[in-house]
């Protein structure tokens, strides 16, 4: 190895990690397990990763790995929907999905028409993604380009892949929350010009659901992910059943909701649409057949109560679609992911369908890559992967410590960490090859 010290770091312990879709092939074929793992990372991005004994002689001269025995080190959480803009309105008392918009959500982005109010909570939303090891999220901002600038920022300071982008609302929505379609389209472009692959950001074209963009402004975003293909696009879909019927009475022209979409361009590969509940056999075949994802917003949908996402069916080998895990704060009611994978099972045991946490930790690590489209670069230990990951502690709690001694093996280990872990567990969080979050220094400063 030629890197100095100083580029390297390394982490030494349990590894897991995905190398394919356990959904769609066998445990052995998707999974890796190193009971003793070895982690090396050159300026930022994987090297190695391995049996450490196999690995240790290709540690440079001077470097000692980091060494967390009887954790687990696995690629950083991908949270697949998220609103920054909302993380002051989580556990706001809930009503169904159009009130609670009209009540608390579009009276909280309003204030983010300040710009020192927006930095302040991107900043705090950052650090709260990191202290429950999430290292890549996409986000919701608000309206004012201001509120995307903020967010960015906040995200480059901490070295962090960050995807998100400008609401984009010409209708059905409080005035000083409205853009027009040539506004939204302009504000957006040049957000995306100044943002899209600038460090680790990326943008994503960003209508927040049919109902509040009029024809014209969906024809303007399709316009722009014509011209920005590398663009990610970003928006909700069939969470509500009275939702699906707002849509239908606005667009009686189209076919149903996903329809809405596809008729403006805005399916494909990098397009990530929240929720999904509700779609029909037919709409989950398009899905499928564009590329076009599905964020699972467990947590959110049973706060809202919206429905219950049938993942069997999402990945159905005969047209298996992308899936990712999404908080959606702030209706989600958790910034971790490991109490996402826990109502996720919770959902999942409802349709008669058992998710086992092999299934359930790569939603939130490489199939959530898969969902954004930038699994060559995250949700993967594998050599060549940008080195964020995030360290578990299995004693986190007394409760955890006497329930994790008695696992019999990795994946029930797991899948306790995914019923019982939350911010607690979260030993550390690495990003881009560096420290970002430490659970026990930040409790002794605090």
């Amino acid at each position: 190895m030629d890197s100095t010290a100083a580029d390297v770091t390394a982490v030494r312990g349990p590894l897991v990690s995905f190398t394919g879709d356990p959904f769609l092939t066998s445990r052995e074929d998707a999974f890796v397990h190193e009971s003793d793992g070895l982690l090396i990372c050159e300026n930022g991005v994987i090297t190695g990763c391995g049996d450490y004994s196999a690995l240790r002689d290709r540690l440079p001269a001077g470097v000692e790995p980091t060494h967390y025995p009887g954790h687990v080190i696995s690629a950083g959480f991908v949270d697949t929907h998220i609103h920054y803009v909302q993380t002051e309105i989580i556990a706001a008392f809930g009503s169904q999905l159009i009130d609670w918009l009209n009540h608390y959500t579009f009276v909280e982005e309003q204030r983010f028409s300040d710009a020192d109010y927006a930095r302040r909570i991107a900043s705090s939303f950052c650090d709260e993604l990191l202290r429950n090891g999430t290292t890549t999220a996409l986000t919701f901002c608000a309206v004012y380009p201001a509120s995307v600038d903020a967010l960015f920022e906040e995200a480059s300071a901490r070295r962090m892949r960050m995807a998100a982008g400008k609401v984009l609302m010409d209708r059905n929505a409080p005035d000083a929350l409205l853009d027009t379609a040539r506004s939204g389209y302009e504000d957006s472009k040049a957000l995306l010009e100044r943002w899209h692959g600038t460090g680790r950001n990326l943008y994503a074209i960003t209508p927040r659901f049919a109902p509040t963009s009029t024809p014209a402004q969906l024809e303007a975003a399709g316009t722009l992910r014509q011209e920005h293909p590398e663009a990610l696009m970003h928006t909700h879909v069939s969470e509500n059943t009275g939702e699906i019927s707002w849509v239908r009475s606005l667009f009686p022209e189209r076919r149903g909701y996903l329809d809405v979409y596809d008729h403006y361009g805005l399916l494909g590969p990098g397009a990530v649409l929240a929720h999904g509940v509700h779609l029909t056999g037919r709409e989950r075949g398009r899905c499928a057949e564009t590329d076009t994802a599905i964020a699972h917003c467990p947590t959110s949908n049973l706060f809202l109560g919206s429905g219950l996402f049938h993942l069997h069916d999402a990945k159905d080998p005969r047209r298996p679609m992308r899936v990712g895990l999404g908080t959606d704060i702030g209706a989600g009611t958790s910034f971790s992911l490991l109490a996402t994978m826990n109502e996720a099972y919770k959902v999942a045991e409802l349709s008669n369908y058992p998710l086992d946490s092999v299934k359930a930790f790569f939603l939130a690590t490489l199939g959530g890559a898969q969902a954004m489209g930038i699994d060559d670069k995250v949700g993967s230990l594998a050599p060549g992967h940008e080195a964020d990951f995030v360290v578990l502690d299995p004693r986190a709690t007394p409760l955890l410590a006497e329930r994790t001694s008695r696992a019999g093996d990795i994946e029930e280990l797991l899948f306790v960490l995914a019923v019982m872990g939350d911010d607690r567990t979260v030993r550390a969080t690495y990003v881009d090859g560096a420290l970002a979050h430490d659970r026990d220094a930040a409790a002794s400063a605090a």
